[in-house]
C-alpha cells in the first residue's frame, strides 16, 4: 500500500516526546490512523467505526441539538415549542440542546415548555451584546458565547493541524479563518454540554413525533457509524453541465440524509472541526448554507457507506414563516455549487448511493394498532 505524504508526518510525529501514539491496529484498519484522532479520546470504545470489531454497543441515550436560525415567537403553536414537548417525551433523552444563532432575544425561562427532570442548555451563538440574555435558574441553562468563544476555538484548532494542512493555510494568507457573520459550521461544534455517544440534530422548524424519533434511535444503534434520519436527498452526475447534480426529487436511491432531522455519532462533530479542510467550512460559512451536505461527505468518506434512511417522509419542516432561509430561491443552486466545490477539495465524491429504507416491523400492516410498537408513525405523513 503507498503511503502519502501525510501519513509520513503523521508517522514522523508519533515518534516525538508528548505526543499520542496510536498501534498496528489503528493504522492498519479501516478507516486508518489519520481519521482516528488521538486527541479525541484514548479509547476505541468511543470511535464509532470500532464498535462492531470491539464487539461493542453505544450507551443507550442520546443527546438532542437544536438549530434555531429563524427565531420565531416562541408559543404553545411554535414548531420549535412542538419539538422540544416531543423530544421531552422520549424513553432515551438524555439532554436538550439548543443553540440559539438568531439575533431576536433567547424567550424567557417561562416561554419554554417544562422539561421536567431532563437537563435543557441554551447556548447562544449571537454576538450582539445587547441580546446577551440572563443565566436561567433552575432546568435551563443559557450559556453566551457572544465573546466568539466558539469561533476562537475553531481557528485555534485548526492553527494546530500543522503540516497536513498547509495548503489550506496558503488560501489564507492572513491566519483568518472566520468572519464577522456568524458560521452556519458551528451547529456541529463538539460541545462539552454533548457527552452521549448519539446526537439528535434537528432544525427548529423539523416535525416529528415522539415514536418517529425513538425508532430512528433505534436504528441508530445499530449503525453507529452512519448518519440515520428522515430526509433523504440525491446526487448525479449531469452530462450536459459536466458536473454533479443535486435533487430533492423522490428518485428510487438516495446519498444524502439531511441532518435538520438525523441521528450521527458526536466523534463526527470533532472531526468537522478538527479535520475538514479550511477551504470546506469557509465555503459553508460564505454560503450559510451546504453545512448538511458536509458533514454527509465527512461521514461518507470516513466509512465508505451510505447513510440510513428510516420511514417515508414526504414532509419533516413546518414553513410558518416567510424568513426562512430554505424559502429562498437561490438556495438551491448554492447547494448544487457546493456539492462540486466538496468533491473538487476531497479530490473524488465520496457520497454513496442507497436504496434501502427501514421501517418498524408491522408498519402499515392491516392489523390492530395496538400489537404495534410505533403506533404514531403512521399517523404521519402518507
Amino acid at each position: 500500500m503507498e503511503i502519502t505524504e501525510t501519513q509520513v508526518v503523521y508517522i514522523i510525529r508519533e515518534r516525538l516526546p508528548d505526543f499520542p501514539v496510536r498501534n498496528s491496529i489503528i493504522w492498519n484498519n479501516s478507516p486508518g490512523a489519520l481519521l482516528t484522532l488521538p486527541t479525541f479520546t484514548d479509547s476505541l470504545r468511543f470511535m464509532p467505526f470500532q464498535l462492531e470489531n470491539m464487539n461493542a454497543q453505544t450507551r443507550s441515550n442520546y443527546t438532542a441539538v437544536i438549530y434555531v436560525q429563524i427565531g420565531a415567537p416562541l408559543n404553545p403553536n411554535n414548531a420549535l415549542y412542538k419539538l422540544v414537548k416531543t423530544i421531552t417525551k422520549s424513553q432515551f433523552i438524555d439532554k436538550i440542546i439548543i443553540l440559539w444563532a438568531t439575533d431576536r432575544p433567547v424567550p424567557s425561562r417561562k416561554r419554554w415548555p417544562p422539561t421536567y427532570h431532563i437537563p435543557f442548555h441554551v447556548i447562544c451563538l449571537d454576538n450582539s451584546d445587547h441580546k446577551k440574555p440572563s443565566i436561567f435558574q433552575g432546568p435551563v441553562d443559557v450559556i453566551d458565547t457572544a465573546d466568539s468563544h466558539v469561533a476562537e476555538i475553531i481557528k485555534n484548532n485548526h492553527q494546530q493541524k500543522g503540516n497536513a494542512h498547509s495548503s489550506n493555510s496558503q488560501i489564507f494568507a492572513n491566519g483568518e479563518t472566520t468572519d464577522e457573520r456568524l458560521s452556519i459550521s458551528q451547529r456541529f461544534f463538539p460541545f462539552n454540554e454533548i457527552e452521549t455517544d448519539a446526537v439528535l440534530s434537528l432544525d427548529e422548524d423539523a416535525i416529528l413525533n415522539t415514536d418517529e424519533v425513538d425508532f430512528a434511535f433505534t436504528v441508530w444503534r445499530d449503525f453507529p457509524d452512519r448518519i440515520v434520519g428522515y430526509p433523504a436527498r440525491a446526487h448525479f452526475w449531469d452530462d450536459s453541465k459536466n458536473a454533479w447534480g443535486y435533487t430533492s426529487k423522490w428518485t428510487n436511491y438516495y446519498s444524502i440524509v439531511l441532518t435538520g432531522a438525523a441521528f450521527y455519532h458526536r466523534y463526527y462533530n470533532y472531526l468537522y472541526t478538527n479535520w475538514i479542510s479550511l477551504l470546506l467550512l469557509k465555503t459553508v460559512q460564505q454560503s450559510s448554507n451546504c453545512e448538511d451536505i458536509l458533514m454527509n461527505f465527512l461521514v461518507s468518506h470516513v466509512t465508505r457507506k451510505a447513510p440510513i434512511k428510516v420511514t417515508q417522509r414526504k414532509g419533516y419542516k413546518d414553513r410558518e414563516t416567510s424568513r426562512s432561509p430554505w424559502n429562498d430561491p437561490d438556495h438551491f443552486i448554492q447547494r448544487q455549487s457546493c456539492l462540486n466545490t466538496f468533491a473538487t477539495v476531497f479530490g473524488y465524491m465520496p457520497l454513496v448511493r442507497s436504496n434501502m429504507r427501514l421501517d418498524p416491523i408491522l408498519y402499515r400492516d392491516p392489523v390492530s394498532n395496538l400489537r404495534k410498537k410505533y403506533r404514531q408513525i403512521e399517523l404521519v405523513g402518507s
